[in-house]
């Protein structure tokens, strides 16, 4: 039975790479459905993603494979199966759109992921979890029991085998310690205010400042808050007669929108991180 695979890549750039590659597939028996490629004249690094279809070997013996052409060529590489969807996580506090969205979009099929947990530091949420049949935990958050709440969270991600965790607005500062365990598997979402709206209720702050754009930003997770490489942004058109209502709505939607293209491109194994950037082939 053929299966369709995703490679992605990065090396240091030198001529002969597509050619390198795309001949590496055709000895493999692969036949090529989807390939984009990025070279990055700043750093010097080429990007490669490569949907391509495979029914002469396993994944077992194409990634053995794609280990020595790796070798030749100084390269980062994944290889996964389309099929696979990825085991996640989302963690939630009180503000629920976001978590609504993904849920959504997970059950009509547009989301390549599987959710396995949800995590709270409120019980707000429960009842939605049950409604969907998804593992509700509810881990309160103070700063006495901090380094004990992130250790359960860290446990259950663990045990659910999660690669992805998604901060669906979850309001709480990762410590420095966790942010490292996630790094490059963990997106949040946020308005796109700071650093000019830093604290509590942003948009009463853009509304007495009377702004023309609210939006939103996704992006990884670092022990530098609000600072990973971003994944999606999107704005929105606002003006006068705009209340702070009609502002959060606004921002609520475009949250949830760019949250949501940022969980799907990750999943699709679309997005290669590029230093402090990323490199997004859509």
């Amino acid at each position: 039975m053929t299966q369709a695979y995703i490679l992605t890549l990065s090396c240091p750039d030198r001529l002969g790479l597509v050619h390198a590659v795309s001949g590496f597939l055709l000895e493999q028996g692969g036949n090529i459905e989807e390939a984009a490629q990025y070279n990055d004249p700043v750093t010097g690094l080429f990007f490669m993603r490569v949907q391509f279809a495979c029914d002469g070997k396993d994944a077992a013996s194409l990634k053995a494979s794609v280990a020595q052409l790796a070798d030749q060529y100084q390269m980062q590489w994944s290889l996964h199966s389309k099929a696979e969807r990825i085991k996640t996580v989302i963690m939630v506090s009180k503000e629920g759109h976001c978590l609504n969205d993904l849920l959504f979009r997970w059950k009509s099929g547009l989301l390549p992921i599987e959710i396995k947990a949800i995590i709270s530091n409120h019980r707000e949420f429960y009842q939605l979890a049950a409604s969907y049949n998804i593992p509700f935990h509810h881990i309160p958050v103070t700063a006495a029991t901090k380094a004990q709440a992130e250790e359960r969270q860290y446990e259950i991600i663990e045990e659910e085998g999660a690669e992805l965790v998604v901060l669906a607005r979850y309001m709480q500062v990762l410590s420095n310690d966790l942010c490292k365990k996630l790094s490059g598997r963990a997106i949040n979402i946020h308005h796109s205010f700071l650093p000019s709206f830093k604290g509590a209720k942003p948009y009463y702050q853009a509304h007495d400042r009377g702004v023309k754009l609210i939006g939103a930003t996704a992006h990884y997770v670092t022990a530098d808050l609000d600072e990973g490489p971003i994944i999606e942004q999107d704005v929105a058109r606002a003006d006068h007669t705009d209340t702070v209502e009609d502002l959060t709505a606004r921002g609520r939607d475009t949250e949830s929108q760019v949250l949501a293209r940022a969980v799907k491109w990750h999943s699709e194994r679309r997005v290669i991180l590029n230093g402090h950037k990323t490199v997004v082939f859509r």
